[in-house]
């Protein structure tokens, strides 16, 4: 029997603009590549109430001491992992906070693990051995939204009383155990089935906005900069102190350079110890009794 191309996931169906791909220019390829990306956010409007939900979930875990754990295999995977690898040196947030579990493993980072995916059970695994509770939250990515590795994931985490929500590039009926489903529709690929292109720029995009609304939220920035950075190299030390500098007006850089020292390179405390006169443990103490929230601390 002939496949019909209509009835395929969205992931999977031809673009018909780019039946002759191989016949077209380098320049012609490109112009294609890049109308095509308008997808992307019409994708993403059209989702964006579901993502502010999800994001408000996400917000009550980080309060509640619970942790966000991405799950998805091969570039879905690798993006959530991507995603969790950035929080501790943006947010100062702790290895744990944000989790990125990829079937396969860390192998499947570098390279095609075969059948990895295929595996409810290995999904189930995943959740198992990280211990998830209620407080957390686990986020499945999977553009064709059947990958059998997330789903067992996503079970094993709403029979664990987990918050739940599926990332995908396809159309797709609620599932009892998805909390929160998210269907960015983006459409056929230049390249059929090649979902590291809209689909992955869409999902990158998603992931983005989870993780950076909600560090906003919990108040790891002020202002529109990134005061709980993890000053751990010279990059980020010079970046510290143009963020002091910003905030504390007039402050020189041996000013700032010596604060920062002095704050440990909390970048947050330094500031409450300049705007407030304090100590190190007092500037702490500060943080603590308002919410960690900076805004709140230097309005006293």
């Amino acid at each position: 029997m002939p496949v019909n191309n209509d009835d395929l996931p969205e992931t999977e169906q031809r673009l018909t603009s780019s039946t002759d791909l191989h016949q077209m220019s380098i320049s012609q390829i490109t112009t294609l590549m890049i109308d095509e990306e308008y997808n992307v956010i019409n994708a993403l409007k059209s989702s964006q109430a579901k993502i502010d939900a999800l994001v408000k979930e996400v917000v009550a875990s980080f309060l509640n001491q619970g942790r966000l754990f991405y799950v998805g295999a091969g570039t879905s995977g690798r993006l959530g992992v991507l995603d969790a690898s950035e929080c501790p040196p943006t947010f100062r947030a702790p290895d744990s906070m944000v989790q990125g579990i990829i079937a396969g493993g860390d192998t499947a980072l570098r390279n095609a693990v075969e059948g990895a995916e295929d595996s409810q059970e290995q999904g189930s695994i995943a959740i198992v051995e990280r211990e998830i509770t209620n407080d957390d939250i686990v986020v499945g990515i999977a553009a064709s939204g059947r990958t059998p590795f997330v789903h067992g994931a996503l079970k094993e985490a709403h029979k664990r009383k987990a918050k739940t929500a599926l990332i995908t590039c396809v159309r797709l009926q609620e599932f009892d155990y998805i909390a929160h489903l998210i269907c960015a529709i983006t459409g056929p690929e230049v390249l059929s089935g090649s979902t590291r292109l809209k689909a992955g720029t869409v999902t990158k995009l998603i992931l983005n906005m989870i993780t950076t609304v909600a560090m906003v939220q919990i108040g790891k920035v002020y202002e529109n900069l990134m005061v709980d950075l993890n000053a751990s190299n010279i990059k980020l030390r010079g970046r510290a102190k143009r963020i002091f500098c910003q905030i504390v007006k007039n402050a020189d850089e041996n000013y700032a350079t010596t604060t920062l020292e002095k704050a440990q390179w909390e970048v947050k405390v330094a500031v409450v110890m300049a705007k407030c006169n304090a100590s190190y443990e007092e500037a702490k103490e500060i943080l603590h009794n308002k919410e960690n929230k900076l805004h709140l601390a230097i309005a006293r």
